[in-house]
């Protein structure tokens, strides 16, 4: 199997969120090959989960919810952010505001 670089992902992602009507912007640059991707999701400036891309024991990518559970307790997020950073500085970290951004992003990695 192909393994797409995550460059191009992140840039079909941001396309995909565009055309949908919604907003998509990079809030930190991981590694152009093979940086691992986390979807922080909102709706209307209403915070939703985070979602990150892993790479599951069936050889295949998967997107999980990531983080603390209340999506609203905006320290805590930034706290998981930063700390999932500092473990990966190859990650990158992408901003979606859409209704339903997980559904686009579900959408999304299944034509990946």
């Amino acid at each position: 199997m192909t393994r797409l670089k995550s460059r191009f992902l992140v840039d079909l992602l941001l396309r995909r969120t565009e055309a949908a009507g919604g907003f998509a912007a990079v809030l930190a640059s991981g590694d152009e090959n093979s940086g691992i991707i986390l979807v922080q999701c909102s709706e209307r400036g209403e915070p939703g989960p985070l979602l990150e891309r892993r790479f599951s024991p069936t050889g295949h990518y998967i997107w999980e919810a990531v983080g603390p559970t209340d999506p609203k307790d905006g320290e805590s997020r930034a706290n998981y952010q930063d700390r999932r950073r500092k473990a990966d500085p190859d990650l990158w970290l992408i901003e979606l505001d859409i209704a339903d951004a997980p559904q686009l992003v579900a959408e999304w990695a299944a034509l990946t």
